[in-house]
């Protein structure tokens, strides 16, 4: 299953898939929405957004991925 990780860099937001940089966007809901279409293209996974302070602030299970909570 594949990752993705929104991270923030600088005034900016990152999208890194397994470890890669895939795009680079202005508006943090661009670099999430943009996860989602890379997950469902790769197979599904797990999307994380991290924070200023590299925490993990939430994630999402995108299709086919296996969300427990029927959400994805």
């Amino acid at each position: 299953m594949a990752s993705a990780h929104v991270v923030p860099n600088g005034t900016n937001w990152d999208l890194k898939g397994d470890g890669a940089l895939i795009s680079t966007h202005r508006v943090q809901e661009e670099a999430l929405s943009t996860g989602r279409q890379w997950l469902r293209d790769h197979g599904g996974g797990e999307l994380f957004l991290h924070g200023e302070d590299g925490a993990v602030r939430a994630k999402d299970t995108v299709a086919p991925g296996n969300d427990p909570r029927g959400h994805g």
